[in-house]
Parts: structure tokens; sequence; C-alpha cells
């Protein structure tokens, strides 16, 4: 039998033990998880969006074949990015906090299966391929529920959040819509969830802010305006509850040293995926290559009060999720599509993982 088809049926198989094996043991993991999914399309046309490429008539071809493929792909990125390392729960979230200063806990020691909690996605286009990801794919026993905006952005990409409902209980969800600035065309909304945790309750914002299509500089402002909008509504929380534990997560288009992300820092809230953070992996220097350089364009911050809890962060690497970068040398993200060539990879992005012990 084929390895890869072999793989795909045992994790399968165990994905609903799995799912209730992290949850024992004297200490418990919350893994939260951000990856930009790069272009989650159906192929079927939407005659309110530009999606053409994305049908079997368009530039990518995009049969139902190809549309499963990725579907697959996709649930499969997420199982070995959960698969190659994971928690040592052997540890007290206490030993990983002292004050306000978080210390860094080596815990990726063996090569268990600790899915994620919560899961926020980037670049899907609907509830249809959400349905099908959750439903029907790889990730169908793992018990996942979602929620998804519907955003006017012209392309219809949208981001969501997957959950399990044993570690997150919903309690309320809806779109935050951002109303362009000049020049700016209609772009993805931001979407808050709020739920319930076994550590009480959790606020989560997931964003997809403007491309840097036509120019950073030119476009610096439709970002910004993004994550003011996301500051103004993590403040409105915490006016009611100053101990509101918020994660913000998502691809911002915009790097660490960006002034952009500097308004969630300087508003008291910590990125916990910046290098300073990160448990370092060889060869692996961010989420993203750019021209033989890599950066992280998605971020993962918290509020102060859930710095106690957090134990670690990591780029959710596996060798399967990367190919050769023949031009540059090293490794890339492994890619579903190399432009219009049907590559038959992942994402051009790799997830970001992030544990929280309790």
């Amino acid at each position: 039998m084929n390895i890869r088809l072999l793989l795909s049926f045992t994790l399968l198989f165990l994905l609903p033990f799995i799912a209730s094996a992290q949850k024992r043991g004297k200490t418990t993991c919350f893994r939260v998880m951000e990856y930009n999914v790069e272009n989650l399309f159906d192929c079927t046309h939407d005659s309110l969006k530009n999606d053409h490429d994305f049908t079997p008539e368009g530039l990518y071809q995009w049969t139902p074949w190809k549309y499963w493929r990725k579907v697959n792909a996709i649930a499969r990125a997420i199982l070995l990015a959960s698969t190659y390392s994971s928690v040592d729960t052997s540890s007290s979230s206490k030993d990983v906090h002292a004050g306000n200063n978080i210390r860094q806990k080596s815990f990726y020691k063996s090569e268990k299966m600790v899915l994620p909690d919560i899961i926020g996605l980037c670049e899907v286009e609907n509830d249809s391929v959400l349905f099908s990801l959750t439903k029907r794919s790889l990730l169908k026993t793992a018990g996942y529920e979602y929620v998804v905006t519907s955003s006017p952005d012209l392309r219809g990409v949208d981001v969501a959040l997957l959950y399990q409902p044993i570690a997150f209980q919903l309690l309320n969800a809806y779109p935050i819509r951002i109303n362009p600035l000049k020049g700016m065309s209609p772009t993805r909304d931001i979407l808050y969830v709020h739920g319930n945790t076994f550590f009480g309750d959790l606020h989560v914002f997931v964003l997809h802010a403007p491309s840097r299509r036509g120019g950073e500089g030119k476009t610096r402002a439709f970002r910004r305006h993004v994550v003011e909008r996301v500051k103004e509504s993590v403040d409105s929380i915490r006016i009611i509850d100053q101990n509101a534990r918020v994660i913000v997560m998502g691809d911002f288009n915009d790097y660490s040293h960006n002034a952009n992300l500097r308004i969630l820092s300087s508003s008291g809230m910590t990125e916990i995926t910046s290098k300073d953070h990160l448990s370092k992996q060889k060869g692996i220097g961010g989420t993203y290559r750019y021209l033989g350089e890599w950066g992280s364009l998605d971020h993962i911050f918290i509020s102060s009060s859930l710095l106690p809890l957090f134990s670690s962060s990591k780029i959710g690497y596996h060798p399967s999720l990367v190919e050769e970068d023949e031009k540059h040398g090293g490794v890339k993200p492994f890619r579903h599509l190399r432009g219009p060539i049907y590559n038959g990879g992942f994402s051009d992005h790799l997830p970001l993982i992030a544990d929280f012990l309790y």
C-alpha cells in the first residue's frame, strides 16, 4: 500500500482517541493553531465574486479532483504539524511562568499527536469548503465545528475558526466589517468568536489584513486600518472585563518589526510568535519564504491575562510540508499551486502553533 495512503488511514482511525488523550494527565494543554491555507476554493463559480480562476474552465482548471486533493492536503497538513512534536505535560504551567516574564519550556520531546483545540484559518472561500474540511476530509472524525465570515472581498476570500466543542464551547460569533479607506478595495471581515474553555472565557479574533500588492508603502495604511479596528474591539472587551483573555491571530501581511504590529503591542498585547518566543527550528526561519528569505506574516498575540498559561510557540513544521528551494537553496513551504501549475503540495505558508498549560 502507498505509504501516504497508509498514513492517512492510520491518522483517520486514531483521531478520536488522540483528541481525548491530549486532555488527560496532570497538566492539560490547550493548543492554538493559525494557518493561511492558500486559496482553499471550491470549484463552483459564485456570481457575486471574481473566482473564475478556481473553476474547471479557469486559469487553474480547478476540477473536483483538484479541489478534493486540496481539501485533504490541508487536513493532512494540520495533522502532520500536530504530530511532529508535542507537549510534555509533566510540567505545571507555574514552571514556565515567573512574575511578568515568560520563560521558555522546551517540551517537544515525543512524536505524539496533539490536535489544536482551535484553528484560525485564512484564505478560505466559504461555508462549503469548511464543511468539506471538517466533515468529509481526513479531519472528519476529529470533531471540529466551525464559524466562517462572508466578506465583501472581491475574490471571495474569508477567514474561519475551527474549534473542538469539548475544549471550546461556542458562546457567540460575528464578523467585524472593515469600512474601506479611500483607494482601498473591500477586504476580509475580522472574525470575532467568544467561547468558554476549561480555564474560563476566551475571546478570539481572526484576521487577514490587505496584501502588499501595489507596494508595501502604498498599502501600509490599509493594514493599519484593520489592526486599529481589532484594537478598538479588544479595548471594548477590556472596558467590560479588564482581565479578559484575548487571542488575536491571522495573516497580518506585516512582519514583527513593522509599525502596524506595534499598535497591538503598545496596547498591552504580547506577540507570542515573535523570534523571542518561538522555539528554534533548524532551517525554518518563518512561516513564509520570499526570494529565499524567511519571514513571518502570520502572528499570534495574547492579552497579559493569558501570559501565565502560555507555555511555548513554534512554527508547525513537518518535513512533508516543505520542498527544496532549487533557486535559493534550503527549503520552502510546499505549495499546492505554483502560479497556474499544479504542484501537489499544501500551502505557501506554514502553520503557527501556541500551547497553553493549565
